[in-house]
């Protein structure tokens, strides 16, 4: 086990991984399990795995990733080989969308791990594999539970705290991790709690009928987004097809809503750096015009955001829209993570590509064709960027024609 993770009481890294299995993906009885870890977490991941086999999963399988190797692959392989999907592939795709597994994915990768690859070569190859995919990903849409977590890698530990010795880099970002994800005495009754506030907030949102939000702040965001007639907001805990219920993020701080696509009209600034494909992008912005990217900037980044917003026809449009506080557990941890999981939660976000079907009323009688018609936006990507800060002001422009506020000065005005 990492230096950091040894001073840590083995009984809260045990909490934690409890947490992830039985709040995180809330695995079932005979349910089949896929964890995804990079090859720097062994020892958290047994104890995943074994809380997994403790809920009764049927068998676990863990799929280990390591930076250096896809840096490897990617500067070795031909294009073509990068692109091709196996048969074996395919089969594994099959399997999932038979047997439905609990997913659970552990982040700890550098943020800045893939830095000086082949941006077009990496893109082109995940547009070459996406339409074989994309149909396996459709057939399990909102049908089985996953879980984002994150464990402290050693270079990511050093990213976010440059000042300290490696070890103590990593005890701070566990404390961070553990303290964002609730691991309290009891992290089950906690995050009870917590999904309990996340739905009184979404249904006030949704008791407004809101039409459109206005993002204003003084670094020049100026943003109009409207809303789908029919999409609702989540946050928190969410419900499969099959009943199922999971917190698909942990942490999670966010009342979020899938927009109507096309219909976005401004301009908006980031105010955090954005991890993508293993490289960041820092102090960047976009025009929205028609619901489109229009035109973007970046200090740094620059051409990978504009390789990101092009991937597809919907990496331009947004598929999300989501309200957290600037006085939110983890903002006020004053900590840049330089990872989306927890810079998302702490300020408003959007993000680019893919909307969520199940924002929408009754998607449980609806099919996934039927929720893109409505209005959610499809991409091979969905992209979260951090837009809030202690300017941000946000009116809801509501059907009845009232202006409510949301946010003043950064911070729920409710």
């Amino acid at each position: 086990m990492s230096k950091g993770a040894k001073t840590m009481k083995k009984s809260v890294l045990q909490a934690y991984a409890r947490l992830i299995v039985r709040c995180g993906v809330n695995v079932q009885p005979g349910q089949e399990v896929m964890i995804h870890a990079g090859l720097d977490q062994p020892e958290f991941v047994e104890l995943v795995v074994k809380e997994a086999y403790a809920a009764k999963a049927k068998k676990v399988i863990v799929e280990w990733s390591y930076q250096p190797l896809e840096k490897l692959h990617l500067r070795r392989q031909s294009l073509k080989t990068l692109g091709t999907v196996e048969a074996w592939e395919r089969e594994r795709q099959e399997h999932m969308c038979r047997v439905l597994p609990a997913r659970i994915y552990l982040e700890s990768d550098d943020p800045d791990g893939l830095k000086g690859m082949n941006l077009n070569k990496a893109a082109k190859a995940r547009q070459l594999r996406y339409p074989i995919l994309k149909p396996y990903r459709d057939r399990r849409e909102n049908r089985d539970q996953w879980c984002i977590a994150a464990v402290p890698g050693k270079k990511w530990a050093k990213k976010v705290f440059p000042g300290l010795r490696t070890g103590t880099a990593v005890e701070r970002l566990w404390q961070a991790i553990l303290s964002a994800s609730r691991v309290t005495e009891d992290p089950v009754a906690a995050w009870e709690a917590h999904n309990a506030d996340l739905k009184a907030r979404c249904d006030y949102l949704n008791g407004l009928h809101i039409h459109a939000l206005h993002y204003r702040a003084d670094n020049g965001t100026d943003l109009t987004v409207e809303m789908i007639p029919q999409a609702i907001w989540c946050g928190g805990r969410e419900d499969s097809l099959q009943g199922i219920s999971f917190n698909p993020n942990i942490p999670s701080e966010e009342c979020f809503i899938s927009p109507m696509r096309g219909r976005a009209e401004g301009v908006v600034y980031a105010t955090k750096p954005l991890s993508y494909q293993g490289q960041l992008i820092e102090d960047f912005w976009f025009r929205f015009e028609n619901g489109r990217v229009v035109e973007s900037g970046a200090r740094r980044g620059e051409e990978l955001l504009k390789t990101m917003v092009a991937m597809d026809e919907g990496a331009a449009y947004l598929g999300e829209c989501a309200l957290v506080p600037q006085r939110s557990p983890i903002a006020e941890m004053g900590i840049l993570f330089y990872n989306t999981l927890f810079d998302e939660n702490a300020a408003c976000h959007l993000a680019l590509g893919c909307g969520f079907a199940d924002t929408i009323e009754n998607f449980r009688n609806r099919s996934l064709a039927e929720c893109r018609e409505l209005g959610v936006n499809d991409s091979m990507i969905h992209e979260d960027f951090m837009i809030g800060c202690d300017s941000m002001d946000i009116d809801a422009l509501c059907e009845n024609g009232r202006t409510m506020p949301i946010f003043r000065g950064g911070n729920w005005a409710f």
